[in-house]
């Protein structure tokens, strides 16, 4: 018969530390599972976003179909374009440094007032986050001070470019590729002229239960964020055609 001698000291050591560096790398690979699934999470959200279909169907899909809720939403006298008799009004509440509104700027606004010109008056009212972009409201005040000088949407467009990051100098800057007054730009500026009239739509805004930006009203239909224009076409078409 055979006989098994027993494990001598520096065996059984070796074994133990063999086990505890088997636990440890169990450990870690276990410790990195929630990492791993999350990074597959987004990276199936981004190829998902990137690759899903813009087309009427996958837009009724976005849009709520009932029950549709109208809110009275007032245009003020703040900036707008558009005949003032359009069977559409968009009215956006936004802040100039917030990304999303940025994104939707460059993606759906130029696109919306091309496709259905003469059908659209869009209205902007500032709601600027300062808590989370504490450069939106002097932005906001900026643009309205180019607006005395007859350029409040041009100025808008540039601050929603982002070519500059948004303070006091980039609004020169803005202000002397736009061709105003300097001084009286600078002026307007410096004394934060339309401070009261920023903080009045932000007021505004929560009064009827706008809370995060971008936020838009389609005749008074609320669209909450950076929404793709199918969205905004199917609100805008079931509109023109009176459902």
């Amino acid at each position: 018969m055979q006989t098994v001698s027993p494990p001598s000291p520096s065996q059984t050591r070796l074994a133990r530390t063999r086990e505890a560096q088997r636990r440890s790398r169990e450990a870690v690979l276990f410790s990195l599972l929630p990492v791993v699934f999350l990074l597959g999470l987004g990276l199936g959200w981004i190829l998902w976003g990137d690759n899903q279909p813009s087309n009427t169907q996958q837009a009724a899909q976005s849009v709520p179909t009932m029950p549709v809720r109208r809110v009275a939403v007032e245009a003020g006298d703040s900036p707008a374009l558009g005949p003032t008799d359009a069977p559409i009004t968009i009215i956006e509440f936004s802040d100039y440094e917030c990304p999303f509104c940025a994104r939707w700027h460059q993606q759906v606004y130029q696109r919306l007032l091309k496709e259905y010109e003469g059908k659209i008056r869009f209205v902007y009212r500032d709601f600027p986050l300062e808590s989370i972009h504490p450069n939106a409201k002097s932005a906001a005040i900026a643009a309205h001070c180019a607006g005395e000088q007859g350029a409040y949407f041009p100025f808008h467009d540039a601050l929603f470019s982002y070519k500059y990051d948004l303070n006091r100098e980039s609004y020169l800057i803005y202000a002397t590729e736009l061709g105003l007054d300097i001084q009286a730009f600078q002026t307007c500026v410096d004394e934060e002229r339309y401070a009261d009239k920023v903080q009045s739509d932000l007021r505004y805004g929560l009064s009827i239960g706008v809370n995060s930006t971008p936020t838009f009203f389609v005749n008074g239909i609320i669209i909450i964020g950076a929404q793709p224009f199918d969205v905004f076409q199917q609100v805008i078409e079931k509109e023109l055609a009176g459902q």
